[in-house]
């Protein structure tokens, strides 16, 4: 999954490291594989990876990620249909 992608730019995604406590929850959660630990901290490699899907933020136990797909442009549901359509050869639409 780590080479499909919405929009590059378009994700809101923030990462606190003074907050990050290096627990790697990310790193395991996130299915773009976007992110990394340097130096027992959390590092964002791939910011135009990231679908918003808030895996991340939902399981950072002292919330150093945010993730708001409300405010932005990545759409998850798109990107997990045209994954799963493309292992199965079916088109997906170009909209959510």
């Amino acid at each position: 999954m780590k080479d499909f992608r919405y929009i590059d730019g378009a994700a809101i995604l923030k990462l606190d490291r003074e907050a990050c406590i290096g627990c790697g929850q990310c790193v395991t959660v996130c299915p773009h594989r976007i992110f990394s630990l340097t130096e027992k901290k959390a590092e964002i490699l791939d910011p135009n990876g990231c679908m918003e899907c808030g895996a991340c933020s939902r399981n950072c136990p002292v919330r150093a990620i945010y993730v708001n797909p409300d405010d932005g442009c990545g759409c998850a549901a798109l990107l997990i249909a045209r994954w799963f359509n493309t292992l199965i050869g079916k088109e997906t639409a170009s909209c959510c």
